[in-house]
């Protein structure tokens, strides 16, 4: 039974990367098996956590009381836990949608599409990718890609031209969620965790990060052509005489902009999740929009407000989200994926080559459960503990104190790794949903560029410190 749970995975994975040929709709999938390995993990409990690979249990049982607790309200304790993690997610996405739909209804971004006068693809991919590549290191990856998404909409029809340039932005906002110590989940686990600290993850993983970025626009800037069909422009903020004024659509995209921008700052100075932040920019545009509204007519407010922009908040995207993420609690909750960072120390023993290794699972698996596993693994090491270790021991767990190489890579490998599958970060799979983009597409096209980004990125990082 434990290894039908992998067996459930890999069937759901492949059924996700075949959406299009099989015609099911991932989230269908995803949510299947994101139920049905939780499913087997319950109703086999004592089997699979008799195994001993499951390291909460192990720890449990290890206590005084450990011995008569009951598996299944372990197993359903767990799941609680893994669900307030999942729920900061979406909530976190949700808001985040919510606030782009609303800026993007009232025609806030034309601020931003007015000044892109080139059709240009070349051009293009370098304003896109480096724009998203500092946005995210100030926003998160996950809120600059559906904004960057937004704004693509706007300057280009074709979907094929959509698919392809918000795929670079994919790679972008990961790498430049990387070196920021809340640009990335991870980053901000390994920040939060002490094992970083935000001064020296930004200096130390900048240009490796930024190296990441430039290798794939670099290369496709020899490959790419021509121009893209430009977007059609919908007088959409005109009805029957009522419209959103300049001022109106300035103040709401600046409002959207500020509220995202409020959300790594709320969470540093409370303490709170970051979906917090999110609520509360949402809660703020959402009673602005009223105000505005208030002295329209029904259907002008009914077209405008957030009740009927909800209706066009992608649900689904949601959902996939819900399922992915609960599939790889379910693993890690069974102990699969300490057994895969357990293999990985034991028989790599390299910190480079480890973190090489966890950034390209990360594509497959979600980084932040790896990263989590990671720092379950390693305690950050201080001066009076390497002391007491063997000069050849000292050397090697040198690389664990705090800014410590293993740490930053980890937060560099983790973060970009991920985009060499497009379900293999958050900002991958919003974008998967939002654009419907074709799993099989992104190999072909898409793949093998972010690899060339992450190992010479990774390469970099090697060379700055090694």
């Amino acid at each position: 039974m434990f290894i039908l749970m992998v067996v459930i995975f890999v069937l759901g994975y492949a059924a996700i990367a075949l959406e299009h040929p099989i015609k099911i709709d991932k989230a269908a999938s995803a949510l299947l098996i994101g139920v049905l390995t939780w499913f087997v993990y319950v109703m086999n409990g004592q089997d699979i956590l008799a195994l001993g690979f499951s390291p909460n249990w192990n720890d449990l049982i290890a206590s005084s009381h450990g011995a008569e607790h009951n598996i299944f309200h372990f197993i359903h304790g767990e799941l609680e836990h893994h669900l307030i993690e999942i729920a900061s997610i979406l909530f976190f996405l949700l808001g985040a949608m919510t606030i782009v739909e609303i800026v993007d209804r009232h025609g806030g971004f034309k601020i931003i599409t007015d000044k892109i006068k080139t059709l240009n693809k070349v051009k293009l991919l370098w304003i896109f990718s480096v724009l998203t590549f500092f946005m995210s290191a100030a926003l998160d990856n996950l809120t600059t890609t559906i904004v960057m998404l937004a704004l693509i909409r706007k300057v280009m029809a074709d979907k094929e031209d959509k698919w392809f340039f918000a795929s670079m932005v994919v790679l972008a906002s990961n790498a430049g969620g990387a070196w920021s110590p809340i640009g990335d989940v991870t980053t901000i686990m390994l920040w939060i965790g002490e094992q970083i600290t935000a001064q020296r993850i930004i200096m130390d993983t900048i240009i490796p990060a930024l190296v990441t970025m430039l290798v794939p626009v670099i290369i496709m800037s020899f490959f790419m052509k021509g121009d893209v069909k430009p977007a059609v422009v919908e007088n959409s903020d005109e009805d029957n005489g009522e419209s959103i004024t300049n001022g109106q659509r300035n103040f709401i995209f600046a409002l959207g902009v500020g509220s995202l921008l409020l959300v790594p700052i709320i969470k540093t100075v409370t303490h709170l999740p970051p979906y917090m932040g999110m609520l509360f920019g949402l809660g703020n545009m959402w009673l602005a929009t009223e105000i505005i509204l208030k002295k329209k007519s029904s259907a002008f407010k009914k077209k405008y407000n957030v009740i009927g922009i909800l209706k066009h908040v992608d649900v689904a995207t949601i959902f996939f989200f819900l399922g992915i993420l609960t599939a790889v609690a379910a693993l890690q909750s069974a102990g699969h994926l300490d057994i895969v960072a357990g293999y990985l120390d034991e028989n790599l023993g390299n910190i480079y080559l480890i973190n090489i290794a966890i950034g390209v699972l990360s594509s497959i698996v979600d980084n932040v459960p790896l990263v989590a596993g990671a720092m379950g693994m390693y305690d950050v090491y201080t001066p009076e503990m390497l002391q007491a270790l063997s000069t050849t021991d000292a050397a090697y767990y040198s690389e664990f104190v705090q800014d410590g190489n293993f740490w930053k890579f980890l937060a560099f490998c983790a973060g970009t790794g991920g985009s060499i599958l497009i379900i293999g970060s958050a900002a991958g799979v919003a974008a998967m949903g939002i654009e419907k983009i074709d799993f099989i597409w992104y190999m072909k096209k898409i793949s093998l560029l972010a690899l060339a980004g992450y190992i010479a990125g990774a390469f970099t990082y090697w060379l700055m410190f090694a």
